[in-house]
Formats: C-alpha cells, structure tokens, sequence
C-alpha cells in the first residue's frame, strides 16, 4: 500500500513510518515542519502542508491507498484552549473528508483515553472498572474534548460513506518502554492517578496504527490501545480501593492488571500490547 502518514516528524509517526517500510509499504510523510537533515530518508515521500487547510490536505493525499492522522496538539498545555480545540477537530474532519472525497477506504485517527475525560479534569468521573470502549465520556477540557467530537465525526463519515473503514486508537502516555512510565508513588501523583497508572509503548502503537489498515470490518471503530498492566507495583486492587473506592469493578484488577480493557483491539486487529 502506499500510505499516507500525517505528523510523520512526531514520535507516533516516525515510528509508524520505520515499521511500514519494513513491511514493504511506500510511504507519504506529511507534516507542517520540514523533516531534520539527519532523518530525511530516500524511500519516503515528504509533503510540507498546513492540516487545517483542506486543500493543501487533499492535495497531499492523492495517489495514496490508506491514511494514518497523527497530526495533532497532544495535549491542553502550551496553547490557548480553542487553539487546542479548533487544530484537533479541524484537521480530523479534513483527514477524514479528503480520504473520502478521494475514494481512500482506510483510515486510522489518533485518539486518546481523555476522549471520555480524564487526566486533565478537575476530578475525572468513572463509572466502571476496566474501562472499556462502552463507557461514556465526561470530558471538560479542549483537548479531550476535541478527541472525543474526532470520533464522532469518524462515526459520521463511517455512516456516509459506504465501504470506509476508519478507526479511532485510543492512546495512552506513549513511551518507548514501560521503564521510562515507572514514576515513585509521589510523582505527578495527581496526573498518574487520574490516569489511571496506565501506559502505552510506542511500538504497540505503531503495529496498532498498520493493523488497523487491513484489518476485516468497515465502518468506525473506537479501540483502547493500552499495556495490560500499569506503572506501578502496588497492586491495582489497593490503587481501587484508595482513590476510586467507589467504582463498581466489572472485570479483573488483579494484581497489576491494567485499568484499561483493550479486548476489542485484540478482537478486531489481533492486536496485543506485548508482542
């Protein structure tokens, strides 16, 4: 395939882009900033393009089969709210409108865990444990919010357009292994604990992002993509217990069994975290 793979320069991306070459992929790298000297690789096309412009984007997409969107602000930090807001929902709804108006089936988003509001809530609200892809979202801030209207406007582009398949990975603190998660108890206590001690490595995520490409469904499909274990070594019971002690378990938090429910991603992808 030849796949398109915007915010090629982010962390996400590069590695996306290494793993699809391995894979025998050509690849379109698009990004606003112009790649660094000492990355530029001769196998992968680079396209310089401003994502919120919708011609620019559709023009960088021509002659492409699949389309990977990482492009973003990952986070509510380090710019005004409706910066946030606007850049994130502007230019998923141009990923997505360009693929379709190009006849461009597959596409993969990136989304976040704070879809349904989380580490950047005053208090996040949670109304099971494991979380799993049915729980609704209580978000409160543009970032999340902006991740959470990202997947509804996949849903409706899904309902639009006959044959598309898009998914909607929900990321979660990408690291390049889990040492580098592992904080002492005391550390961002407040941000790790909403977070729920959760973790993704990067190249889970990447075998995600090309799994999903060739992966049998269509429509839209919203997957956590998180490690099955957490960050920390007390047990996920105790963590239950103490901070969230009054949300109904519905699944197993045994040992250090993760926060997050990621069957469906194995499901539909065959995708696991530790491979």
């Amino acid at each position: 395939m030849r796949i398109a793979i915007t915010g090629g320069g982010g962390r996400i991306g590069r590695a996306v882009i290494e793993l699809a070459l391995q894979q025998g992929h050509s690849v379109v790298s698009i990004d606003r900033a112009l790649p660094r000297p000492d990355t530029v690789q001769p196998d992968v096309t680079f396209v310089q393009a401003e994502l919120t412009d919708y011609g620019m984007f559709e023009q960088a997409l021509y002659g492409c089969d699949a389309l990977v969107h990482m492009a973003a602000i990952p986070g509510p930090r380090g710019h005004a709210d409706h910066v946030v807001h606007n850049n994130n929902v502007v230019t998923s709804y141009n990923a997505l409108s360009a693929a379709a108006q190009l006849g461009i089936k597959r596409v993969c988003q990136a989304s976040s865990i704070n879809a349904t509001g989380a580490a950047f809530s005053r208090w996040p609200r949670y109304d099971y444990f494991p979380l799993d892809e049915q729980h609704p979202t209580y978000n409160e801030d543009p970032y999340s919010l902006s991740k959470w209207i990202c997947e509804q406007q996949a849903d409706s582009f899904a309902r639009r357009y006959d044959g598309m398949a898009i998914t909607s990975l929900r990321f979660h603190g990408i690291v390049p292994e889990r040492a580098a998660a592992v904080r002492p108890d005391n550390a961002f206590r407040d941000l790790v604990v909403k977070h729920l001690w959760g973790y993704t490595c990067l190249q889970a995520a990447a075998r995600a992002c090309l799994l999903s490409l060739t992966a049998p469904f269509t429509g839209h499909e919203v997957l956590y993509i998180v490690a099955p274990d957490t960050v920390t070594e007390r047990p996920s019971l105790e963590l239950q217990a103490e901070f969230f002690p009054n949300v109904p378990l519905i699944g197993d938090l045994g040992g250090n069994h993760g926060f997050f429910n990621t069957a469906k991603a194995e499901r539909l992808l065959g995708w696991k975290h530790n491979e």
